[in-house]
């Protein structure tokens, strides 16, 4: 069986305070959200869990072995550092969109995101970690991105294959399995998962080879947290590498 928890973390009367009392200065935004991201990764990774940036006012997170302290915790110590708040909504469930949707429905009942009276929101309900439960992620990437793209083309027609690659995976995972895609930087996509088979990760795969015309591989591992099912994909991603083949196991 899978479950998996999904956090997500929306910060509180963004798009207001960004103008207010006048719009602020670009890159000092992009500094701010850059190091909010990075100090929510580390935390959550710290206690196993893996954090996506996705638009950066919003990210999804996956939170299997962090509980309600925890996610108070979290909330704490970035209005204590950061002149914004976040508010949280946690959802679980076999199928990772599924729990994304309990979780955004959750913070969405709390009041707007560009609402001045919404503030540290937080909502939801909690693996139990004494379930026989795993958390399934898949690492995805690019066949010889560096030969086909990184060594040939300019950074910018590089990005736009590699985004190409992406977008398409993603549909194609919400879609069909209602697995959530996520880039990670270089060649790289992180999903989380149901409990799939081969075959239906050789479809994704050739889903994106013939839309977006980019080959991928993609290694695959299940546990308890997103760090360690994470860990066990990269693991098959390189068996991958070294058999010459486009799906494995862990």
């Amino acid at each position: 069986m899978t479950a998996t928890q999904l956090t997500l973390m929306q910060i509180d009367n963004y798009g207001p305070w960004t103008v207010t009392p006048e719009p602020r200065r670009e890159m000092d935004l992009q500094t701010m959200q850059s190091r909010l991201f990075a100090d929510l990764a580390q935390f959550v990774g710290a206690r196993g869990g893996y954090v996506f940036f996705t638009r950066f006012d919003n990210m999804v997170a996956v939170t299997n072995g962090l509980d309600r302290t925890d996610h108070e915790l979290l909330q704490e110590s970035v209005g204590n550092r950061y002149p914004v708040t976040v508010s949280l909504g946690v959802g679980v469930d076999e199928v990772p969109a599924e729990a994304l949707e309990t979780a955004t429905g959750l913070v969405q009942n709390a009041g707007s995101a560009q609402s001045s009276d919404r503030s540290e929101a937080f909502a939801g309900s909690f693996h139990d970690d004494a379930a026989d439960d795993d958390v399934h992620v898949a690492h995805f990437d690019v066949n010889d991105a560096t030969g086909k793209y990184t060594d040939r083309l300019n950074e910018f027609d590089t990005f736009i294959n590699i985004e190409q690659g992406y977008a398409s995976l993603m549909r194609y995972m919400r879609e069909a399995h209602g697995g959530l895609s996520f880039f990670v930087g270089g060649d790289n996509v992180i999903a989380t998962c149901p409990d799939l088979s081969a075959e239906e990760y050789r479809g994704a795969v050739d889903h994106v080879a013939d839309e977006a015309e980019v080959q991928l591989k993609v290694g695959v591992g299940s546990g308890p947290t997103a760090h360690e099912a994470g860990i066990r994909a990269k693991h098959a991603l390189e068996d991958c590498r070294y058999e010459g083949t486009l799906v494995e196991f862990a």
